[in-house]
């Protein structure tokens, strides 16, 4: 499973530079996580300073 960033984001960008595999891309409003790309290792929501990536 892939983690999704939900609404929560705030587009800091700190999630993007973090991922290992470049999943993390800017979206419109928010950050969006390719789920073919993901490897679920949690390295984002780590980072995250407002918790908006979270295991789907």
């Amino acid at each position: 499973m892939a983690y999704v960033i939900s609404d929560e984001c705030i587009a800091c960008g700190v999630c993007q530079s973090e991922c290992p595999v470049d999943a993390i891309s800017e979206g419109d409003d928010i950050y969006v996580i390719d789920p073919d790309l993901c490897t679920d290792c949690g390295t984002c929501a780590d980072v995250c300073p407002v918790g908006a990536p979270q295991a789907e």
